[in-house]
């Protein structure tokens, strides 16, 4: 898995409207970014910093996916499904609908661009965070037991897309293409800053939780089992299950909704190596990491030089492989 990544990862920086041979871009590579060229800016103005958030955002998503579907036994159990990324599209739409964030482009392709990406970030960020306090605040209420959780998340998720679409109603023209123009999820927008917001994210909520795969493995079991093992269920479901929903959050608020990748990943993953979470964690991650960076490597070379939404691709693609994977084995 990992000489695919690498592989694809080459072939990424490599393609586009402006093609490079290997050597030319390791060329590129080996000389840093203060070398001189349209070649080098860009690769790493613009292409890296892409491929960069493709593997962190995919791994966080993964991740994310991974944590929840064993925490809460429910093999449906996504960022998307429990409401986070809906949460995430209501700050984002409040910001551009209340804060004037979206606008038309100058140029006569009458573009919608976000004039405050800052202000968009902050609000999604802030959405998707309030509703998973909100999702583990009541489910607390219930025991934190996995059916709370996921009916709290569901319930949820229905009230911000409703808000969602309240907001947008009243929203001009302008502002709601800005809003869908979020929604579709884009890595484009990321750059260097954030690059270092994810890998900062997958560093402290990735690893804190494989820590605790042992944990984990034992909550798999059962709550009953796993107290008489000695593990607290509802200590560790609550920092389980609040550190996917800060990767999720994170990812959304930066690069928009994409869906599928904390779904397909970790039933890829357990199919190939089983459900023991001390493996399963960092490989879904690193499954997470390859499925978005093809998708969007897809998207870049499907129709050039028009650049699909990587949100839409993921979907296209995730949908039948989860197919798949459901008529080959039990998710």
């Amino acid at each position: 898995m990992g000489a695919a990544l690498l592989v694809l990862t080459l072939v990424s920086l490599a393609s586009g409207t402006y093609r490079l041979s290997v050597e030319a871009l390791l060329a590129i590579l080996f000389a840093g970014p203060g070398g001189e060229g349209i070649e080098t800016q860009i690769i790493w103005g613009i292409r890296l910093p892409r491929v960069a958030a493709a593997l962190l955002a995919g791994a966080a998503l993964a991740l994310a996916g991974t944590l929840l579907q064993g925490l809460l036994r429910n093999p449906l159990a996504s960022p998307f499904t429990l409401g986070i990324a809906q949460g995430a599209a209501l700050g984002a739409t409040c910001a551009i609908v209340f804060f004037g964030a979206g606008q038309l482009h100058s140029t006569g392709a009458q573009a919608v661009t976000l004039n405050a990406p800052l202000g968009v970030v902050s609000l999604a960020l802030l959405g998707g965070l309030s509703s998973a306090a909100l999702i583990l605040l009541i489910a607390t209420l219930r025991g934190l037991t996995p059916e709370a959780v996921v009916l709290a998340g569901i319930a949820l998720g229905a009230f911000a897309s409703a808000a969602t679409m309240i907001v947008q109603y009243f929203a001009s023209d302008t502002q709601a293409a800005a809003t869908l123009f979020w929604t579709f999820g884009d890595l484009g927008r990321a750059g260097w800053p954030e690059v270092a917001w994810l890998a900062g994210a997958l560093v402290v909520f990735g690893v804190l939780p494989w820590r605790a795969a042992w944990h984990y493995n034992a909550m798999a079991w059962g709550d009953d089992p796993a107290r008489a093992l000695g593990v607290d269920v509802v200590r560790h479901r609550l920092l389980g299950t609040a550190a996917a929903a800060t990767l999720a959050a994170i990812a959304t608020a930066f690069l928009g909704i994409i869906g599928f990748i904390g779904l397909i990943a970790p039933h890829a993953v357990r199919l190939l190596i089983g459900s023991d979470q001390r493996f399963l964690l960092p490989f879904s991650a690193l499954a997470g990491a390859l499925i978005l960076l093809a998708a969007d490597t897809l998207g870049r070379l499907l129709l050039a030089p028009v650049v699909l939404p990587v949100g839409a691709v993921t979907a296209l693609v995730g949908a039948p492989l989860l197919l798949v994977l459901l008529l080959r084995g039990r998710p």
